[in-house]
């Protein structure tokens, strides 16, 4: 069983075998992907497993989870694009994987982590894309439809696939100063998603045996009383 350690632990961790810039810079964007790996598997979990989930999502709230699949989806590709953007913006540095290659003194590991972080801008292209011209901005253009290029195409694969190659640039680090890689395809959270579709499985369906009770002329008095305030 892997010994647990705190946030505070690993970055200490971090520091002490990568040195004091590349640590701390990759400590919080090895955060940062599990975070986003984390959002992404809820929304997976939600919207992306299986039909059922999602027509019980509309049987309980359709017009709600609409917005939080947009909410969801929006937010994974503006968490995409911060962390492939430039290193640097006018006035300001940026935490995103295009800063690790100068700080790494090592020339074959830089090479290997500037290959992989070429390969990730390629893949989350679309999202950068998305991000400047649909959600942090609105391009009149496309929005009046008047001769704007379309959007890049989005799909979940994409997605996934772009969080693989950001994955794969940290774990390209990692695995030379410590022992293996990180696997966070697997973020988790307790009382996520799947729990709320329990607990919406069972809503539904107490709610539908009330409809079947008043429609047959036997309710009982919890069937007829005014909900309790939430």
């Amino acid at each position: 069983m892997s010994e647990y350690r705190s946030s505070d632990e690993l970055r200490t961790e971090h520091i002490a075998k990568m040195g004091a810039r590349l640590g701390a810079v990759y400590h919080f964007l090895s955060n940062e992907c599990t975070w986003l790996h984390l959002k992404w598997n809820e929304y997976t979990q939600l919207f992306g497993k299986r039909p059922e989930r999602v027509e019980l999502l509309n049987s309980a709230a359709g017009s709600f989870f609409r917005i939080v699949q947009d909410v969801m989806w929006d937010d994974a590709l503006l968490h995409i694009a911060r962390l492939t953007d430039p290193p640097g913006s006018p006035g300001k540095d940026n935490l995103t994987i295009q800063a690790l290659p100068d700080l790494i003194d090592d020339a074959s590991l830089r090479s290997d982590v500037e290959r992989d972080v070429h390969a990730a801008l390629q893949q989350s292209d679309f999202a950068r894309d998305w991000r400047n011209r649909h959600i942090a901005h609105r391009d009149l253009a496309l929005a009046l439809q008047h001769g704007a290029s379309p959007l890049k195409g989005a799909t979940r694969i994409q997605v996934t696939n772009a969080l693989k190659s950001i994955a794969d640039v940290l774990n390209r680090v990692h695995s030379h100063f410590l022992e293996g890689t990180v696997a966070y395809e697997y973020s988790d959270t307790l009382q996520g998603a799947e729990t709320l579709l329990y607990v919406l499985r069972d809503g539904v369906g107490a709610d539908e045996s009330r409809r079947e009770r008043l429609r047959s002329g036997r309710p009982t008095q919890e069937d007829i009383a005014p909900p309790a305030p939430i």
